[in-house]
């Protein structure tokens, strides 16, 4: 198992969680940040960003990364010179690729269209393998989630020596969030926020940090954020410009029972969260991290008592540099950034997702 505060192997003036043998052994070490100007509930509220944008790589799933890793080498799954073969967007394949380049290990992921130039870009720096799947295998709602994890597992069959975590069924992707996401909000507070507003996705994070706080601390609110037009929550399916959150069926280690509210955030919302943050809190962030904003907003503004909240950002801006961050690119697919009161308007009419639709899909 990983530590991230390993002995200090040098003599020097640094504190000894300061040094590291490697850059896996670093992950966790990120700010908490409150949130001051994006929002008037801010002056009544507080609200804390969980920086995982600050890991190495730039995304949470590092640590899910590393953790299945290491599992699978003690498991006797991976051995040396191996192949570690995944599906996925952009974070997971990149903190993979981050493992398998300090480990040794050959690195193949497979993307799609929708998947960005420059998560491409960092995921071929780090020495991963690109494999696409094309357009045509696209489900009816333009999902390639399944063709893509189809082709994972017929690359890790046929390949000698390969390995396929599976991060979408792997009911190990939980664990590195209970163990290390969980302790780590635990020990910023000082016991536990009133509540964690979390990116659904794979159901990883949102798992993993439920088990911890629903069993030391139940009082704690669980909020469950996902991209309108994706499977999870039950809502109608459409298709949406969103990597990072949305899938196109339900995860096995997503649990509708550990929720207390659950919101279905759109890509215009999101995206005019991002600009947002940005413009007046100083911190260029990923997608999802706009959806998980807005839905934390829109959930302290039905508090009349001060809320503690922690809200967990996933990945850093620079991977939609191309996308979000790109106004062509927002013009080209009709996405309007709203700005002032017009944003203001739309976190008020964001109602939650009724918990009995969730937990009956």
């Amino acid at each position: 198992m990983l530590t991230y505060s390993p002995e200090a192997t040098l003599t020097n003036s640094l504190p000894s969680s300061l040094l590291f043998e490697n850059v896996t052994e670093a992950l966790g070490k990120v700010p908490i940040v409150r949130l001051n100007k994006i929002h008037s509930v801010c002056q009544h509220h507080h609200l804390y960003l969980k920086l995982e944008s600050c890991n190495p790589g730039g995304s949470i799933k590092e640590k899910n990364a590393a953790y299945l890793v290491n599992e699978a080498e003690k498991q006797g799954l991976l051995l040396p010179g191996g192949t570690i073969v995944e599906s996925s967007s952009g974070n997971f394949g990149i903190g993979l690729a981050i493992v398998g380049a300090t480990k040794g290990y050959r690195v193949m992921i497979v993307i799609d269209a929708k998947t960005p130039v420059t998560m491409r870009r960092m995921l071929t720096a780090y020495g991963a393998e690109l494999v696409e799947v094309p357009l045509s295998a696209a489900d009816a709602q333009g999902s390639m989630q399944v063709a893509r994890m189809a082709k994972a597992q017929e690359l890790a069959t046929n390949i000698p020596g390969a390995w396929y975590p599976c991060q979408h069924k792997n009911p190990s992707n939980t664990d590195a969030h209970a163990i290390w996401t969980a302790g780590e909000i635990e020990a910023a507070f000082g016991g536990a926020p009133d509540a964690i507003a979390i990116g659904v996705s794979t159901a990883g994070q949102l798992g993993g940090i439920s088990r911890y706080f629903k069993k030391y601390y139940p009082q704690t609110r669980i909020i469950g954020v996902d991209v309108a037009g994706s499977a999870i929550f039950g809502t109608p399916r459409h298709p949406y410009k969103m990597t990072g959150l949305g899938l196109s069926f339900v995860p096995p280690n997503f649990d509708p029972q550990v929720l207390d509210a659950a919101y279905s955030v759109d890509d215009g919302l999101a995206f005019s969260v991002c600009h947002a943050m940005a413009k007046q809190e100083g911190m260029l962030l990923g997608a999802s991290t706009g959806a998980i904003v807005a839905a934390a907003l829109a959930d302290a503004q039905s508090f009349t008592q001060p809320q503690t909240m922690l809200l967990l950002n996933p990945d850093r801006g620079d991977r939609y540099l191309e996308t979000v961050y790109n106004a062509d690119w927002l013009t080209a697919n009709n996405i309007n950034i709203l700005q002032n009161s017009y944003l203001t308007e739309a976190v008020a009419n964001l109602s939650p997702v009724p918990l009995n639709i969730v937990t009956k899909n």
